[in-house]
């Protein structure tokens, strides 16, 4: 787990093969599959874990050591959670497609689904004394839709920002700090006013999991967007502002992710700012950046790049 200043760790990473053959790790536990899994294709602390641990089942149960009712537990769990899931996501998809039949026009179709979701979370606040969260989620859900606003002004002007111009918007169109502000509302007794307000003065690990997202995001994806018509990227931003080619832009803002992954992790040493759980759910969103976007944008192609990841998490069950 990388930080700033961690020359041992800094090596370990531009080494892996090396640094995975370390004495501290037996072949015959770990295997060079594993290893090479969590080294070159997904370092673990960068992936999704419901999806790690359904890819470690398959490496745990090959292990002399391995526990038959440790590893159907662990199988079970899965396959709970992801029925639970199906029934979310089922919920989900009646609501919209409700949504669309009682107002076909697209803007208010939005405006009214946003607004029944605010309501139906605050009634459910109330009663539990926590109704002044959702404040925090109408203005996180504002600053949003502000600078999507500012995005299409730039699009119709055909507007090139200076990259401080372009990150100061698009870290927030990311939807990272929209999407914490609205996991913080639902997650019990350790989400406090305290929290939100350390939310709302944009501490480190979200600037660092919006820039994760950001340049990831932009690099694998923006020559699609330009061709269908898009604001500038990052990626133009800065070969404009610094004379730079593609290539020598790509290659500063893979460091940059390399150091902002360095901050989501330093926000986890002792003490913390706020309690591991909140920190957890930023690390989750940088989590996912990593997984979609790491090689192409698997957003936009989502059939493909995604559609085995998705199968994985939410529709096959393990095999008992």
């Amino acid at each position: 787990m990388s930080v700033e200043g961690s020359a041992i760790f800094s090596t370990a990473t531009a080494e892996p093969n090396a640094s995975r053959r370390s004495a501290s790790f037996s072949p015959s536990i770990w295997g060079d599959h594993f290893l090479s899994y969590a080294t070159d294709s997904m370092p673990i602390r960068k992936g999704i874990p419901r999806l790690e641990a359904r890819h470690y089942f398959s490496i745990y149960q090959e292990d002399p050591s391995c526990s038959e009712v440790l590893l159907n537990f662990a199988k079970l769990d899965f396959n709970i959670l992801q029925k639970q899931h199906q029934k979310e996501l089922s919920e989900i998809a009646k609501w919209e497609i409700t949504a669309v039949d009682q107002l076909p026009e697209y803007m208010k179709v939005t405006y009214k689904a946003l607004l029944d979701v605010y309501t139906e979370i605050e009634e459910n606040m109330v009663s539990e004394e926590r109704s002044y969260r959702v404040y925090y989620a109408k203005e996180a859900m504002k600053n949003q839709v502000r600078a999507y606003y500012l995005e299409s002004k730039w699009f119709h002007q055909k507007h090139t920002p200076t990259m401080e111009e372009y990150m100061a918007v698009a870290l927030v169109t990311s939807a990272y700090a929209m999407l914490a502000a609205t996991s913080f509302v639902g997650m019990g007794h350790v989400v406090t006013k305290d929290s939100f307000d350390w939310l709302f003065r944009g501490p480190k690990i979200l600037k660092a999991s919006e820039t994760i997202c950001r340049l990831m995001d932009d690099i694998v994806s923006h020559k699609f967007e330009q061709k269908r018509g898009h604001v500038a990227s990052s990626i133009e931003c800065y070969m404009k502002q610094h004379g730079t080619t593609e290539q020598e832009t790509v290659h500063e803002f893979r460091k940059q992710v390399t150091d902002a992954w360095k901050d989501v992790n330093e926000e986890f040493l002792h003490p913390t700012a706020v309690p591991m759980p909140l920190l957890t759910r930023m690390l989750n969103l940088a989590r996912v950046i990593d997984v979609v976007y790491k090689d192409e944008d698997g957003y936009t192609n989502a059939g493909t790049a995604l559609k085995d990841l998705v199968s994985a998490l939410l529709i096959d069950p393990v095999t008992m």
